[in-house]
């Protein structure tokens, strides 16, 4: 459940339609945010390895699970050139079966982890912290602990749970023919417990019945080989929370999703169409109140869940009650200088370019060099 798609540059947005706002909305347009960049430390640095997931289509149980993974390697490729022109040479180095002899030969100062599968599966992912700490090489993101948590929903929201952190109701299902249940109330959402980009989730993901729910939750089952969740769907704000720590505090930065239209035509959400169509949704800064609020759990959610360097969280806010419900994390977000990549277009709110929030995580662990 890593990565985020990056939506298409293709499509135009049809009818001209902007994106309406709700009344009432008091947000100003948040503070430019500068982070701490050591140059002097970037200039120590040999060799940085941009470590990326290596794909092929027999790894993957559905077309749509592959093309979520199809663009690392072109992103993988951007980020190198923009090392290059921070003045830091960078190579990439695909997630195969030479991966850490390759490293081991190179002997790269830090490794820059993009890995978000190893041979199309989410919880390998976790192979690549290991083998870089048995080799002593140092690394960026979430270690083992982290990427185990944050590739499975049920136990990303165990975790929440036991932290006080709210999340929607919902029920962990690994076999077919087991009954959803009543208590959880409607509309419900169905996932998959292990996955990304959206994947398992169209335009038709929210269902009003529980007969609806039980259908789509036996061919998710069937289709992946993997449990789902089943989550009562909250009706109101979506919100995207990125946190990044530099090399002297940690940033909190909030982006309200603003949809264009409604996949399903009653609610707002992120569908796997959203990522054909840079069009979908625009980001807005959050209302005040809200956003004081949802700082304080995402940092406290960062902690809990044993995050390092940066995270995507997506949250959900009851309309009626206004409490902000954490429904996905993502420690190893797609990362790159592409806008359509949510982690990007939500800094760029605060005026932070991806050219400074690389310059600051490399320079933040080539200090430690």
């Amino acid at each position: 459940m890593a990565r985020t798609r990056t939506r298409s540059e293709k499509t135009t947005q049809k009818n001209g339609q902007k994106p309406a706002r709700s009344n009432g909305h008091k947000a100003k347009t948040p503070r430019k945010v500068k982070l701490a960049v050591n140059k002097r430390a970037l200039k120590n640095l040999k060799l940085v390895a941009v470590a990326y997931s290596h794909v092929e289509r027999e790894w993957f149980p559905t077309e749509e699970a592959y093309e979520a993974e199809l663009e690392v390697e072109e992103r993988a490729q951007e980020v190198i050139e923009t090392l290059e022109k921070l003045g830091v040479p960078a190579r990439g180095y695909p997630g195969d079966q030479y991966f850490f002899t390759n490293l081991i030969v190179d002997d790269p100062d830090l490794v820059l982890n993009l890995v978000d599968t190893l041979r199309g599966r989410d919880a390998l992912q976790t192979s690549i912290p290991a083998a870089l700490e048995l080799a002593n090489i140092p690394y960026t993101g979430a270690g083992m602990r982290g990427l185990v948590i944050g590739n499975d929903r049920n136990l990303f929201k165990q975790m929440l749970l036991a932290n006080d952190i709210p999340t929607p109701d919902y029920q962990f299902i690994a076999r077919r023919g087991t009954n959803v249940r009543e208590d959880l109330g409607l509309p419900l959402i169905v996932k998959l417990n292990e996955s990304g980009g959206s994947v398992g989730i169209d335009a038709a993901a929210v269902k009003e019945t529980l007969k609806e729910a039980q259908q789509r939750v036996d061919e998710l089952l069937s289709a992946y080989k993997v449990p789902v969740i089943v989550e009562r769907f909250i009706d109101g704000p979506e919100i995207t929370a990125v946190l990044f720590e530099d090399n002297r505090k940690r940033h909190v930065f909030l982006g309200e999703k603003i949809f264009r239209t409604k996949p399903d035509g009653k609610h707002a959400f992120t569908s796997l169409e959203s990522y054909e169509d840079k069009n979908a949704y625009k980001y807005r800064p959050v209302e005040e109140s809200l956003a004081s609020k949802i700082e304080k759990l995402t940092s406290k959610a960062f902690t809990a869940l044993r995050y390092k360097d940066y995270a995507k969280f997506d949250i959900r806010v009851d309309e009626e009650t206004q409490i902000p419900y954490f429904t996905d994390c993502n420690p190893n977000t797609a990362f790159g200088p592409d806008m359509g990549l949510p982690f990007t277009e939500v800094l760029a709110l605060y005026g932070v370019t991806f050219e400074e929030v690389l310059a600051s995580l490399v320079s933040k662990h080539a200090k430690k060099i």
